[in-house]
């Protein structure tokens, strides 16, 4: 029996098992969380430091900051991004 996705792009293949909207919001996500720890990194922020400076518990960022949980608001990613001095940016794309 032929493989009915050779030839197929990755999108395709996603979209086809129903999970290209999942998958992709995980990656976001990942690039999110990368990019606010290396921040507060560069910042030698703890968390605990942070949590304090976007007025939020510790707890929160740990949500924030978990590449799996892709269940955050526009506010909190704001929250984070004015704590580290930077903003976020977003757009649509084809």
């Amino acid at each position: 029996m032929p493989n009915k996705h050779i030839g197929s792009s990755l999108d395709e293949f996603l979209a086809e098992e129903a999970i290209l909207e999942e998958v992709t919001a995980t990656a976001i996500k990942r690039v999110i969380a990368w990019q606010i720890e290396q921040e507060m990194k560069v910042q030698k922020l703890t968390k605990t430091a942070m949590a304090s400076k976007m007025r939020t518990s510790r707890a929160a960022l740990n949500r924030l900051l978990d590449e799996t949980d892709t269940s955050l608001t526009l506010t909190t990613l704001a929250s984070a991004a004015a704590a580290l001095g930077k903003q976020f940016r977003f757009e649509l794309s084809a």
